[in-house]
Protein backbone atom coordinates (compact mmCIF):
# COMPACT_ATOMS: atom_id res chain seq x y z
CA UNK A 1 0.00 0.00 0.00
CA UNK A 2 1.40 3.54 -0.91
CA UNK A 3 2.03 5.83 1.81
CA UNK A 4 0.83 8.95 -0.83
CA UNK A 5 -2.71 7.20 -1.47
CA UNK A 6 -2.98 6.68 1.81
CA UNK A 7 -2.01 9.93 3.39
CA UNK A 8 -3.84 11.69 0.45
CA UNK A 9 -7.63 10.26 1.68
CA UNK A 10 -6.40 10.44 5.79
CA UNK A 11 -6.40 13.82 4.28
CA UNK A 12 -9.08 14.59 3.00
CA UNK A 13 -10.95 12.59 5.60
CA UNK A 14 -9.26 14.94 8.64
CA UNK A 15 -10.57 17.85 7.86
CA UNK A 16 -13.42 17.28 10.16
CA UNK A 17 -10.97 17.32 13.16
CA UNK A 18 -10.22 20.44 15.11
CA UNK A 19 -9.28 23.70 13.21
CA UNK A 20 -5.43 24.76 13.70
CA UNK A 21 -4.27 21.13 14.14
CA UNK A 22 -2.17 20.01 11.66
CA UNK A 23 -2.16 16.08 11.18
CA UNK A 24 0.17 13.25 9.44
CA UNK A 25 0.39 9.88 8.81
CA UNK A 26 3.61 7.71 8.32
CA UNK A 27 4.24 3.81 8.02
CA UNK A 28 6.29 2.42 11.12
CA UNK A 29 7.13 -0.94 10.75
CA UNK A 30 8.18 -0.98 13.82
CA UNK A 31 4.88 -0.44 16.13
CA UNK A 32 4.12 -2.92 18.75
CA UNK A 33 0.93 -3.87 18.69
CA UNK A 34 -1.29 -3.46 22.48
CA UNK A 35 1.88 -1.31 23.56
CA UNK A 36 1.61 2.26 22.34
CA UNK A 37 4.92 4.60 23.81
CA UNK A 38 4.17 6.43 26.49
CA UNK A 39 1.39 9.21 25.49
CA UNK A 40 0.95 7.69 22.55
CA UNK A 41 -2.93 5.41 21.70
CA UNK A 42 -3.41 3.00 19.89
CA UNK A 43 -6.25 1.82 17.74
CA UNK A 44 -6.60 -1.46 15.72
CA UNK A 45 -8.87 -2.18 12.67
CA UNK A 46 -9.38 -5.25 10.23
CA UNK A 47 -9.74 -4.42 6.51
CA UNK A 48 -9.74 -6.58 3.69
CA UNK A 49 -7.53 -6.93 0.50
CA UNK A 50 -5.74 -8.81 -1.87
CA UNK A 51 -2.25 -10.68 -1.65
CA UNK A 52 -0.32 -11.78 -4.50
CA UNK A 53 2.59 -14.13 -3.94
CA UNK A 54 5.88 -13.13 -5.19
CA UNK A 55 7.01 -16.70 -5.35
CA UNK A 56 4.40 -17.89 -7.22
CA UNK A 57 1.24 -17.03 -9.22
CA UNK A 58 -1.08 -17.80 -6.49
CA UNK A 59 -3.14 -14.63 -5.27
CA UNK A 60 -5.85 -14.32 -2.43
CA UNK A 61 -8.43 -12.61 -0.85
CA UNK A 62 -8.27 -11.67 2.79
CA UNK A 63 -11.42 -10.32 5.44
CA UNK A 64 -8.69 -10.46 8.21
CA UNK A 65 -5.73 -7.69 7.34
CA UNK A 66 -4.90 -6.23 10.32
CA UNK A 67 -3.99 -2.50 10.13
CA UNK A 68 -2.55 -1.09 13.21
CA UNK A 69 -2.30 2.50 14.51
CA UNK A 70 -0.81 4.35 17.27
CA UNK A 71 -1.41 8.43 17.49
CA UNK A 72 -0.84 11.34 19.25
CA UNK A 73 -1.75 14.70 19.40
CA UNK A 74 0.43 17.34 20.90
CA UNK A 75 0.85 21.07 21.18
CA UNK A 76 -1.33 21.30 17.58
CA UNK A 77 0.70 18.76 16.09
CA UNK A 78 -0.86 15.43 14.95
CA UNK A 79 0.74 12.07 14.45
CA UNK A 80 -0.34 8.95 12.96
CA UNK A 81 2.25 5.95 12.89
CA UNK A 82 0.75 2.99 10.69
CA UNK A 83 1.50 -0.61 10.13
CA UNK A 84 -0.42 -2.93 7.97
CA UNK A 85 0.01 -6.37 8.90
CA UNK A 86 1.19 -8.95 5.90
CA UNK A 87 0.31 -12.61 4.80
CA UNK A 88 2.64 -15.44 3.53
CA UNK A 89 1.48 -17.91 0.71
CA UNK A 90 0.11 -20.94 1.74
CA UNK A 91 1.74 -23.16 -1.16
CA UNK A 92 5.23 -21.71 -1.39
CA UNK A 93 7.94 -23.14 1.52
CA UNK A 94 9.83 -20.24 3.42
CA UNK A 95 7.39 -18.00 1.50
CA UNK A 96 7.69 -14.40 2.78
CA UNK A 97 5.11 -11.99 4.39
CA UNK A 98 3.40 -10.09 1.36
CA UNK A 99 1.81 -6.30 1.71
CA UNK A 100 -1.53 -6.41 1.17
CA UNK A 101 -3.50 -4.83 -1.58
CA UNK A 102 -6.07 -2.59 -0.46
CA UNK A 103 -9.07 -1.01 -2.70
CA UNK A 104 -9.12 2.53 -2.65
CA UNK A 105 -13.10 1.96 -1.37
CA UNK A 106 -11.89 0.25 2.09
CA UNK A 107 -8.73 2.57 2.82
CA UNK A 108 -11.33 5.48 2.03
CA UNK A 109 -13.55 3.17 5.08
CA UNK A 110 -10.42 2.68 7.29
CA UNK A 111 -9.22 6.42 6.95
CA UNK A 112 -13.39 7.41 7.43
CA UNK A 113 -13.07 5.14 11.05
CA UNK A 114 -9.37 6.40 12.03
CA UNK A 115 -10.44 10.04 11.74
CA UNK A 116 -13.56 9.18 13.67
CA UNK A 117 -11.15 7.32 16.28
CA UNK A 118 -9.53 9.76 16.56
CA UNK A 119 -11.55 12.56 17.52
CA UNK A 120 -12.76 9.92 20.47
CA UNK A 121 -9.32 9.62 21.93
CA UNK A 122 -7.39 12.64 21.20
CA UNK A 123 -10.48 15.56 20.92
CA UNK A 124 -12.51 13.39 23.79
CA UNK A 125 -15.27 14.02 21.92
CA UNK A 126 -18.50 11.21 22.60
CA UNK A 127 -19.43 9.22 18.97
CA UNK A 128 -20.01 6.20 20.80
CA UNK A 129 -18.38 2.71 19.13
CA UNK A 130 -19.96 2.44 15.98
CA UNK A 131 -17.75 1.82 13.03
CA UNK A 132 -18.18 1.21 9.20
CA UNK A 133 -16.92 -2.56 7.98
CA UNK A 134 -14.88 -2.61 4.98
CA UNK A 135 -16.51 -3.68 1.95
CA UNK A 136 -15.95 -8.20 2.13
CA UNK A 137 -14.35 -9.84 -0.30
CA UNK A 138 -15.57 -13.28 -1.09
CA UNK A 139 -13.25 -15.67 0.44
CA UNK A 140 -13.48 -19.34 -0.85
CA UNK A 141 -10.66 -21.00 2.15
CA UNK A 142 -10.43 -20.60 5.40
CA UNK A 143 -8.33 -17.80 7.41
CA UNK A 144 -4.94 -19.71 8.44
CA UNK A 145 -3.03 -18.14 11.32
CA UNK A 146 0.11 -19.65 10.31
CA UNK A 147 0.17 -17.21 7.71
CA UNK A 148 -1.07 -14.27 9.03
CA UNK A 149 0.91 -11.97 10.96
CA UNK A 150 -1.75 -10.48 12.83
CA UNK A 151 -2.56 -14.13 14.15
CA UNK A 152 1.18 -14.10 14.91
CA UNK A 153 1.03 -11.13 17.17
CA UNK A 154 -2.03 -12.02 19.05
CA UNK A 155 -4.16 -9.27 17.32
CA UNK A 156 -6.53 -10.96 14.61
CA UNK A 157 -9.95 -10.67 14.61
CA UNK A 158 -9.84 -14.21 13.27
CA UNK A 159 -12.50 -15.32 16.25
Amino acid sequence: MELAVLTSIFQDKAQDLEQGDTWRLEFDGNIVPNYPNPGWVEYIRNTSAWFDCSMCPREWPSNRVMVVFHMRLVDGQGTVKVMVLRQNCKNCVDAPMEDPTITPENIAILMENLVKKIRIKCYHENLGEQYRPPRDFEVKSPHEPEHCEGCMKGICTRN
